[in-house]
């Protein structure tokens, strides 16, 4: 099975771990209900780095209104779109969420046991977008979400961006213990918060974060990425 890198310090934390689409990940660190009702009322924190990251770039707009279900092309430099891939007969390969970084570029992150059939499915919907690239960029991300009601004003003590003008379904850049980052106001536990993509080691970040106050690892049923 695969690990994220941060692997180690789930150890640290005690972590108990399940297989997630062929990755080793940390289902749970102590009381289920402790977790959930810190995300409910406070911020948890979740590695989700087991997750796809793939760039578009070139004729991006273009081809993501061909390659998806989506009309990606209308949303905003810095805004995201929940999404679906379908194969030749219909079937939905994948939902995902694509961000827009760029006029001509663009960030889809897929579950990780579609990975493979996401990124094949793109690249065979190129031959009429010769200008167009589809690069698999995962090995490069680590993603991890900090969700609650406690997480704007946590993170926004932390970064060198403005959170309260960040909307839902935005991305931007900044910088984090250090580093540059995209912070997207996205998730999938029904609480605000944010996903963090950090580039190379992720593990000063997940410690800063995790040093706050409010603030804990956790796997629970409210990060509904651990079923993918």
């Amino acid at each position: 099975m695969l690990n994220t890198l941060l692997k180690l310090e789930h150890d640290k934390l005690g972590a108990s771990f399940t297989e997630f689409g062929g990755w080793e990940m940390p289902v749970r660190y102590g009381s289920d209900i402790d977790e959930h009702h810190s995300v409910r009322n406070g911020c948890g924190l979740f590695d989700i780095s087991h997750m796809a990251e793939i760039r578009v770039t070139g004729q991006a707009e273009e081809f993501l209104d061909y390659a998806l279900i989506s009309k990606l092309s209308e949303i905003e430099n810095g805004r995201a779109k929940y999404t679906m891939i379908c194969d030749d007969q219909g079937g939905i390969i994948d939902d995902l969420i694509v961000y827009r970084l760029d006029d001509d570029e663009f960030m889809i992150v897929a579950n990780a046991g579609n990975q493979h059939q996401v990124v094949e499915a793109l690249k065979n919907r190129l031959e009429n977008f010769p200008d167009t690239r589809v690069v698999d960029e995962s090995g490069l991300w680590s993603l991890i979400a900090m969700q609650g009601p406690k997480t704007k004003e946590i993170l926004g003590r932390l970064v060198d961006v403005d959170l309260t003008v960040l909307k839902y379904y935005s991305i931007a850049t900044a910088v984090l213990d250090g580093k540059d980052v995209f912070l997207a106001r996205t998730g999938y536990t029904g609480e605000d918060g944010f996903e963090i993509f950090v580039e190379g080691d992720p593990s000063g970040v997940w410690q800063l974060l995790l040093s706050q106050e409010g603030c804990i690892a956790m796997r629970s049923s409210l990060q509904r990425h651990s079923q993918a």
